[in-house]
C-alpha cells in the first residue's frame, strides 16, 4: 500500500457489501486521502456456492438448473455453454432449427443483460431516468422468454443436442414486433444519454485501459473491444450459426468509461439485427437430437416403442463423458464465459472449472481507481458490468 509521504492522515473506509451501487455482495477495502483514493482492496466470496464441486456430483441435465444462477442476468448464456462441452466431448450434431433458435435466444439475452447494465450504470453516475426506461423493454423481454420456455429468468431452456421444446405458435411474430420497437427505443437511449453534457463530464476519461494493457490483464468482451481490440468469440470461433448472419464487431479506441458505454449500446443493436436475420431464415424440421433419431427411425422406430412413449421431452437420456480434457467458451454480454471439462467415462464429469469474464474484468479495478475521486469509483465499476453470482461461483 503506497501511503503519501506528506500527509499521515489517511482513511480506510469499507463500501460495501451492503452499498446499492456494489451490484452485489463486493466489498472494497479504500484508503483515502481527502477525496483521493489511495488504495482499494476487492473482497470477494460473499455469493461463493460451490458451483464447481456441485456440478461433479451431478448429472449435466441434473445441473443445468444451477447454472443460470452463475449470471442471473444472461442466464442462456450459462446454459450455452453448458451444453456445448458436452456436445463437443461426444461429437452431438445439434439440428439447423435448434441452432437458430439458440442464436435468437442468446441474443435476446445479451440485449437483457446489457439492458439491465445500462440502467444501474446511470443510476450510479445520477441519472434516474433511464433506470424506469429500460424495465418498459426488459418486461418485454421477459414476456418472450415467458412464452417460449416457461420461464421469466431461469429458463432452463437449452438441452444436450438442442433445446427443449420448438417456439409456440405466434411467437416469431411478436418477436419482430419487439425488434422493431426496441430499434426506436435504442435511439431514444442515445438521444437522452449519449451527448448528455453531464453524463460526459462523468465518463470520458475515466478508467482509461489502453490496448496492451487489456490483453495483458485478461479482459475480454466490451472491456477489451472498448480499447481498440476487435476479438468477438462469435466471429473468432464460430460456434453455432453466427457466420450465416450479417453483423459487426461493436469497438471503440479511446478504453474509458464512455467507449464501454458506447459498445454496449451498439452491440444491442447489432443482436436485434441478428435476431431480425435468425427469424426471417429460421429453417424446419427437429429442434432436438432426440427427435432426430425419432424422425430417422420412422414409423417402426424403437423411440416409438412403449417404454418410450409416456416420457415427456423434457429429460433427456443420461449422457456419459468421454475420457477426455476440453475448454469450451462462448462470447457472453460481460465477456469470454468459459468451461474447463475433464469426463472420465462417467455421467458425472470428473472436473468442471469456470472461467466467468466478471471475475476476470474485476481485477484491473484497483489499478483504474488508484489516484482517482471517490465518486469515479461508482463509474469505473459500473463500466466494468460485474455480477457478483458469476465472480464468487
Amino acid at each position: 500500500m503506497t501511503v503519501s509521504a506528506t500527509r499521515k492522515d489517511l482513511m480506510i473506509v469499507n463500501m460495501g457489501p451492503h452499498h446499492p451501487s456494489m451490484h452485489g455482495v463486493l466489498r472494497l477495502i479504500l484508503t483515502l486521502d481527502g477525496e483521493d483514493v489511495i488504495d482499494c482492496e476487492p473482497i470477494l466470496g460473499y455469493l461463493h456456492r460451490g458451483m464447481e464441486k456441485i456440478a461433479e456430483n451431478r448429472t449435466i441435465i441434473q445441473y443445468l438448473p444451477y447454472v443460470t444462477r452463475w449470471d442471473y442476468l444472461a442466464t442462456m448464456f450459462t446454459e450455452a455453454i453448458t451444453v456445448n462441452g458436452p456436445e463437443q466431448l461426444g461429437n452431438i450434431q445439434v439440428p439447423k432449427r435448434a441452432s437458430y433458435i439458440r442464436v435468437i435466444m442468446l441474443e435476446l439475452s445479451r440485449i437483457a443483460s446489457h439492458l439491465l447494465w445500462l440502467g444501474p450504470f446511470m443510476a450510479d453516475i445520477g441519472a434516474q431516468t433511464p433506470f424506469f426506461y429500460i424495465f418498459r423493454e426488459r418486461e418485454l423481454l421477459y414476456d418472450l422468454f415467458e412464452a417460449a420456455t416457461g420461464m421469466r429468468m431461469m429458463h432452463n431452456y437449452f438441452r444436450i443436442g438442442g433445446v427443449a421444446v420448438d417456439l409456440p405458435y405466434g411467437w416469431i411474430d411478436k418477436c419482430l414486433d419487439f425488434c422493431d420497437y426496441f430499434l426506436t427505443e435504442v435511439v431514444e437511449y442515445q438521444k437522452l444519454i449519449t451527448r448528455n453534457p453531464v453524463f460526459l463530464q462523468r465518463v470520458e476519461g475515466v478508467g482509461i485501459i489502453d490496448g496492451e494493457e487489456a490483453i495483458n490483464w485478461g479482459l475480454s468482451g466490451p472491456m477489451l473491444r472498448a480499447s481498440g481490440i476487435q476479438w468477438d468469440l462469435r466471429k473468432v470461433d464460430h460456434y453455432e450459426c453466427y457466420d450465416e448472419f450479417d453483423w459487426e464487431v461493436q469497438w471503440q479506441k479511446e478504453g474509458d468509461s464512455l467507449a464501454r458505454y458506447l459498445v454496449r449500446i451498439g452491440e444491442m443493436t447489432e443482436s436485434v439485427k441478428i435476431i431480425q436475420q435468425a427469424i426471417e431464415g429460421i429453417p424446419g424440421g427437429a429442434y432436438e437430437n432426440l427427435e432426430v433419431r425419432r424422425f430417422d427411425g420412422g414409423r417402426h422406430s424403437e423411440w416409438n416403442d412403449f417404454d418410450y412413449r409416456f416420457i415427456s421431452k423434457k429429460p433427456s437420456p443420461a449422457f456419459e463423458l468421454s475420457k477426455q480434457e476440453l475448454y469450451v467458451r462462448v462470447e457472453a454480454p460481460k465477456g469470454e464465459l468459459g468451461i474447463f471439462l475433464i469426463g472420465d467415462n462417467s455421467v458425472f464429469p470428473w472436473r468442471w472449472k469456470i472461467r466467468p469474464p466478471g471475475f476476470i474484468n474485476l481485477q484491473i479495478l484497483p489499478q483504474l481507481v488508484k489516484r482517482m475521486k471517490l465518486a469515479d469509483i461508482m463509474t469505473i465499476l459500473g463500466s466494468i458490468d460485474i455480477i457478483m453470482g458469476e465472480v464468487d461461483r
